[in-house]
């Protein structure tokens, strides 16, 4: 069983004494090569990586944090590629290689490694520990198994009902259960207190549903209590709370102080659970299918640089559908770099550059360079993934070169970009705007020149 301390997406309830965790420890194992004493903050962004060739192995995590880290890739599930191009090795005279069927008979526990060009155990990857001479460690765990022509292997490595394999997967399932955690051996609840946690979890739920569903900003300037406005996402919780009594009672002053549910780090696990939704939806839509690939960059108000990356496909109705899938942060911006976190991007999400039939970007010489450009990296890949220059990144090109060849039209701009300034800078003169308009509506409507509209 784990140790429940760790965070998930929908928080665990609480424990007698107040607290929304237990703990527990594993012991250290030798190949573990972080401090015991201290537990590091993990970048998950950078840490979990659905290519299994890529990954760290469990025992290099500290002991407190290895549950949390098979949670994650738990949620993400094994790597299965289906519609990746399988490199054909020759072995014994004849060209072998990786068989996609396997991952109907083998679904639960076989990964592929677009990287490694090798098979592995997922559930042996997440809970075997390493042993001295173990049979099908370094093959399906460590260095990844490549003998295509040798499918009993597989069989072989699954074995009896007691195998090392058969464990770890148990131990998988086991982690999955939230009734079988530490938490609830050590907790006790009553039927009462757990109604009241997920009456309180289902009312932070909704109010997060709205202010998503609006596009509205969660937190306030100021939330403490003697606050008049603590932000959208507190006030219409306690909202919500008056206009329900069976809420009334389970939140507030009703909860324990360190379960309210309430918290800025609560409110973030709710959002990405939604996101998570959100995106399966849209990657389910996708399936198989083929769609067009269109990313840029932008800078956060923190200063960081980012890569947006929309797909567009034609959904179930026959409509063509853009829909933003992630924004990555990114260190630099050359092509090769923007291709790799592409390439975890599709990863992460099961898609395939084989799916690819169209690239949109701008006219950035990394982006659409002929030898080296952006365009050009995906395309030896797949070479049906046209490149096609961005419709809005034209548009503003040609205005800059009409510009500059016709002096009245470059003058016109300024003129608009000159009255917008004055008029904007005082409220008269926007009255002034307003009042001069309505009389020209006024007449206009009196000689029918104008239509009301709808």
């Amino acid at each position: 069983d784990a140790s429940p301390h760790e965070q998930t997406d929908v928080p665990a309830p609480p424990s007698p004494h107040g607290q929304n965790d237990a703990s527990t420890h594993e012991p250290s194992s030798a190949n573990t090569t972080r401090n015991s004493s201290q537990v590091e903050e993990i970048n998950w962004e950078e840490e979990i990586q659905f290519d299994p060739g890529k990954r760290r192995s469990i025992d290099e995590y500290h002991p407190n944090q290895r549950d949390m880290v098979r949670r994650k890739y738990l949620a993400n599930g094994p790597c299965q590629p289906r519609t990746a191009d399988f490199e054909v090795t020759e072995i014994c005279g004849k060209d072998r290689r990786f068989v996609r069927e396997w991952f109907d008979e083998f679904g639960s526990w076989l990964e592929y490694s677009e990287s490694k060009r090798k098979a592995y155990c997922f559930c042996c990857f997440l809970f075997r520990p390493r042993k001295k001479k173990e049979a099908g460690y370094d093959a399906f765990v460590a260095n990844g198994w490549s003998s295509w022509n040798k499918k009993y292997r597989l069989k072989e490595h699954v074995g009896d009902i007691n195998s090392a394999h058969n464990q770890a997967k148990r131990d998988c399932d086991a982690l999955l259960k939230q009734k079988q955690h530490i938490y609830v051996a050590l907790n006790n609840q009553s039927n009462v207190e757990r109604n009241a946690y997920y009456t309180r979890l289902n009312a932070s739920i909704d109010v997060t549903r709205v202010l998503l569903k609006q596009g509205l900003p969660f937190r306030g300037h100021d939330e403490s209590d003697e606050s008049l406005n603590k932000g959208n996402f507190k006030e219409l919780h306690a909202y919500t709370a008056e206009q329900n009594p069976e809420v009334r009672k389970v939140v507030a002053h009703n909860a324990p102080g360190n379960n309210q549910l309430t918290s800025s780090k609560i409110q973030k696990d709710i959002v990405e659970c939604f996101a998570k939704e959100i995106l399966h939806s849209v990657l389910w839509e996708i399936g198989n299918d083929v769609f067009s690939l269109l990313v840029d960059e932008s800078r956060d108000v923190a200063g960081k640089e980012q890569m947006a990356v929309v797909l567009r496909y034609v959904g179930k109705c026959g409509s063509a559908i853009e829909t933003l899938v992630g924004l990555t942060h990114v260190k630099e911006t050359t092509s090769k770099y923007l291709k790799s976190a592409i390439d975890d991007l599709f990863a992460a999400y099961k898609l395939s550059f084989k799916q690819v039939r169209g690239q949109g970007y701008d006219g950035a010489s990394n982006m659409r360079g002929e030898f080296n450009g952006l365009q050009s990296l995906i395309m030896r890949e797949n070479s049906t993934a046209y490149y096609v220059h961005c419709f809005a990144h034209q548009l503003q090109l040609v205005v800059v070169a009409v510009v500059r060849k016709h002096k009245c039209i470059g003058n016109f701009f300024d003129m608009i970009s000159v009255l917008l300034n004055v008029v904007s800078g005082s409220s008269k003169r926007k009255d002034m705007i307003r009042d001069k308009h309505k009389e020209q509506v006024c007449e206009a409507l009196g000689c029918g020149l104008l239509k009301s509209g709808t």
